[in-house]
């Protein structure tokens, strides 16, 4: 929507202090600076990157990410000059060199803080004891055009050759979450640039290794990928041998990380010598007192009071026996693929709960206020609906949640509910060196359409492409595959990629096959739940971005909605909204256990997405298809395949188990085909 920025060169002279509140001292008015000034894009631009310093800081301490990632911000809102390598998933120079913009590699990263540290007014100190100082010092890096340091890096940089002056210290301002933000809210908020939200976890701990503590053993696991609650029952686990450490912890990791069924736990029953020490239900108040999540733990709620974890996800509970306690058991209610391990936990180290500097460039550089707040404590998500309310329908929410799963399905409703449309960019690297690239690539024509048979015509789409990270990471690793090209394959992305990272926009859309076919991520040009979405304003939000679906070819979304956590079909009005503003030929929809077509007011085709993690999951589904179809007329199957579980490689070894009755399609094929089976106007 047209809600951008204007810079206004205004010097306001004024103190600033934490326990007098009020004044605060500005170079410019932060609600309406923008890079480029622009007034009619979603998301700011940059100047063009001409050359780059690098610096690997991809094993770096934390503290040195947080004072990078800052600085980043503080140099590139003028000219992007800093490009900081710190993910390797996709090859840490990868897109570095993708980009096609000279740059130096700097051995020590010091040399690349050394050439710019002049550009820093000075320095923000945190609070490692409130972890969410982190963000507050990265609000006022924006506003203040410094950069964050822990105590440690503050000594160190306050002498020669650095001098840098502290600015504010954190340390001892706040007893907690709640009170940072709320101070930050009063005091900050309106000074910042409201054109955009930024939630980042202030600690997450990045660099504890993959896998079990060392202390834990595991004591119940099932053997079989079993997924339909045949294998429900009370199990007993002897916790005795972990006694004498304090504190015991349970942690429930998914057995076969690769189908996307993890445990499901109901209830947890923990005895002392027989007395009953810990007794709740999963998802009920009772059970937030045992729930660990130092270790960031990631896991979901069900329904009927369970608690999940799949794909690799995993959650703790922690228990107290009291001294002296000879026998501790637990019981607990489970089923499907569950794994039990348990152990006592070591105190984190300091290296174990760093923090990370992905996005923070481009927080610090737009002046955007950086917050995370949990919308399943009440008080915090009291804060969240206010400082939602106060920004325009429209306005885009950077980052991410907490509670992973839970936090996802309440968040992004929530801000739904608001107006506010989310980007996944939480470990997103150098968005402000991404947003000065350019657009620059040429949309590939529609390759001819199959004749319309007595088939079961197949599409195959992978999720995700909501997720800007997924965009720069994991995509990228898929894209790479060698099978890709070999067989039809809808690729969900972000439409706004034309704005945040033409570069990355350009490999995919000049490197596509015929066989490869960008779509819109939920739910179009961000992620969003439409139901939740005020009617007032879905409308006009649609087709003011529609234009980013147009010009990156992504003119078909997938769309997810959701309401108190559970899919539901949209509306009349949100279909028509639809199709009559974004012009869609059709709309994949959820991501169901079923797959089938339906016509939405009579003309537009909505297909909901059958989920699948392997390729033993597609076979399934498309043999159960086949055993029900009667071969009189075309029958359609939408699979959504999990991008986290799967590749290009899986969609062909999928594609070649296949019979003659199948044609494998591209998302516009398959809604083409559809309108000519059910006799419905061909889409403009």
């Amino acid at each position: 929507m047209a809600r951008r920025f204007t810079v206004l060169c205004l010097a306001i002279l004024c103190a600033f202090t934490l326990s007098g509140g009020a004044a605060y001292a500005l170079e410019t008015d932060a609600r309406s600076a923008k890079p480029d000034g622009s007034n009619n894009r979603e998301l700011p631009s940059f100047k063009k990157p001409k050359h780059l310093d690098a610096a690997d800081i991809y094993d770096a301490p934390g503290d040195i990410k947080l004072l990078l990632g800052t600085l980043q911000g503080i140099v590139n809102r003028e000219q992007p000059r800093i490009y900081l390598i710190e993910s390797q998933e996709e090859g840490k120079m990868t897109w570095l060199e993708d980009i096609n913009v000279p740059y130096t590699l700097h051995e020590d990263y010091w040399d690349v803080f050394a050439a710019y540290r002049g550009e820093a007014k000075g320095m923000i100190v945190y609070d490692p004891g409130v972890p969410d100082t982190i963000n507050v010092a990265t609000t006022l890096a924006g506003l203040k055009k410094a950069v964050v340091a822990s105590p440690e890096l503050a000594a160190q940089l306050s002498k020669a050759p650095y001098n840098l002056k502290t600015l504010d210290d954190l340390r001892g301002k706040f007893d907690n979450r709640l009170e940072a933000y709320t101070w930050q809210y009063e005091n900050l908020w309106k000074q910042t640039n409201q054109q955009m939200l930024v939630g980042l976890d202030p600690d997450t701990a990045i660099r504890i290794p993959p896998g079990l503590p060392e202390s834990f053993v595991t004591i119940a696991e099932e053997k079989q990928q079993i997924r339909d609650a045949s294998n429900r029952d009370t199990y007993q686990l002897d916790l005795s041998s972990l006694l004498g450490k304090s504190e015991v912890f349970l942690r429930f990791d998914d057995a076969f990380t690769q189908d996307g069924w993890g445990p499901a736990v109901h209830e947890v029953t923990v005895k002392a010598d027989g007395n009953v020490i810990a007794s709740f239900i999963a998802g009920t108040p009772e059970e937030e007192a045992y729930l660990y999540d130092r270790q960031n733990s990631k896991f979901g709620e069900g329904q009927g009071g369970h608690r999940f974890a799949d794909n690799g996800s995993y959650f703790v509970y922690e228990f107290t026996p009291p001294a002296g306690t000879k026998n501790l058991t637990a019981e607990v209610d489970m089923w499907n693929q569950y794994k039990v391990s348990a152990g006592n936990l070591r105190p984190l180290s300091a290296e174990q709960q760093e923090p990370y500097g992905y996005l923070r460039d481009y927080a610090v550089a737009n002046k955007a206020m950086v917050f995370w707040l949990d919308s399943n404590v009440p008080e915090q998500k009291a804060l969240f609906e206010k400082i939602l309310s106060d920004v325009k329908p429209g306005t885009p929410y950077l980052g991410w949640f907490s509670n992973d799963v839970e936090g996802e399905f309440s968040s992004v409703e929530i801000a739904s509910r608001y107006g506010v449309y989310v980007l996944a960019a939480d470990w997103f690297s150098n968005l402000t060196v991404f947003s000065g690239t350019k657009p620059n690539f040429k949309l590939a024509k529609t390759p001819p359409q199959p004749a319309l048979e007595n088939k079961i015509y197949v599409t195959y789409t992978f999720t995700e492409g909501d997720n800007f990270q997924y965009n720069q990471h994991r995509m990228r690793v898929m894209w790479d595959d060698p099978a890709r090209g070999k067989v039809p394959i809808n690729w969900t992305s972000s439409p706004l990629l034309y704005e945040g990272a033409p570069a990355i926009l350009n490999y995919y859309l000049n490197s596509a096959t015929e066989n490869d076919l960008l779509i819109a991520g939920p739910s179009g040009a961000g992620y969003f739940y439409p139901s939740p979405w005020p009617d007032a304003s879905f409308q006009q939000f649609l087709r003011s971005t529609e234009k980013y679906l147009k010009k990156t070819g992504m003119t078909i979304p997938y769309v997810l909605n959701r309401v108190d956590s559970q899919n539901v079909p949209l509306s009349p009005f949100k279909a028509k909204a639809y199709e009559e503003e974004y012009n869609v030929p059709g709309l994949f929809i959820s991501y169901e256990d079923r797959y089938g077509v339906e016509i939405v007011g009579d003309s537009l085709p909505v297909s909901t997405i059958r989920g699948i993690s392997t390729v033993q999951d597609g076979l399934q589904v498309l043999n159960e298809a086949k055993a029900n179809w009667d071969g009189k007329s075309p029958l359609f199957v939408s699979l959504g395949m999990l991008a986290w579980s799967m590749t290009p490689s899986d969609a062909l070894a999928l594609t070649e188990q296949l019979g003659a009755d199948f044609k494998v399609v591209r998302a516009d094929h398959y809604f083409s085909l559809i309108r000519e089976s059910y006799g419905l106007p061909t889409s403009e």
